[in-house]
């Protein structure tokens, strides 16, 4: 109790929330380089794994590589950036950047490769071309499963900027390796416990945006019908989306 009481009030000193060392500013440089890396790697993984899964074509072959990319230690990734790039920021992004990527692109070709092929063909007899299927159709059935990589790689680079500071960088690992250098239990534990409080914190405000981005009339299991009536023109092409559906189930009858 008593050194839960010393956690306290190590949050309740002044001294703490002010300066280069307060809490608000690590707060920030923590923030912002998780968000920097994630931003890059949205931008890297999701046009390759999207743009991947619609085609249905090499996607085995980048889903491998991303899983050796994700089964390497990020302690590793950073020790060999730091003899690449030197001691600095630089070495932290690139190792959170090659994190985040695999879980995004991993998501991205499975979310798009696995919407039904109903759905798909329902889109082009509507006369969808092949971009209007990605965009229309095939993007918005997938968003679950792509934001769900979206939040697991959010909460991995949260966590893993922490080693930064091993690195002479800052973030709320400063507080955690400083701790353990000034055998300040203390101030260890306390910087644990924002980095822990950071990342549930990222988890939650994620999956609150995959909440607000995912569309109420995709959203749930949705049969092929219901998605077609739920495109633009729908109604004008029900006729045509029905005619393809039975053509589809009489030649899958006729082959069985």
């Amino acid at each position: 109790m008593r050194f839960l009481g010393d956690v306290v009030a190590w949050f309740a000193t002044g001294e703490h929330w002010r300066g280069t060392d307060g809490i608000p500013h690590r707060l920030s440089e923590h923030l912002a380089m998780s968000g920097a890396a994630l931003l890059v790697a949205l931008v890297i993984a999701l046009p390759v794994g999207v743009g991947l899964g619609h085609v249905r074509r090499g996607g085995v072959v980048v889903v491998n590589l991303a899983n050796i990319g994700r089964a390497i230690p990020s302690f590793a990734l950073l020790v060999l950036f730091v003899f690449v790039f030197s001691i600095g920021p630089e070495p932290v992004f690139i190792a959170l950047v090659a994190l985040a990527i695999p879980p995004v692109v991993t998501n991205a070709y499975v979310g798009v490769a696995g919407v039904d092929a109903d759905a798909r063909e329902v889109a082009r007899g509507m006369g969808m071309t092949g971009s209007q299927v990605l965009r229309r159709v095939e993007l918005p059935l997938a968003l679950p499963l792509v934001m769900a990589g979206v939040r697991t790689a959010g909460v991995q680079v949260v966590a893993t900027a922490t080693l930064g500071a091993v690195i002479a960088w800052g973030g709320l690992g400063r507080y955690i390796v400083d701790g353990f250098a000034q055998q300040d239990h203390v101030k260890l534990f306390a910087g644990a416990l924002l980095v822990a409080a950071l990342s549930v914190g990222v988890e939650l405000a994620l999956a609150f945006l995959q909440r607000l981005t995912l569309s109420p009339g995709l959203s749930g299991r949705r049969t092929p019908t219901a998605v077609a009536s739920a495109l633009p023109g729908a109604a004008a092409h029900s006729s045509l989306s029905q005619a393809v559906l039975n053509e589809r189930k009489e030649q899958t009858h006729a082959e069985t």
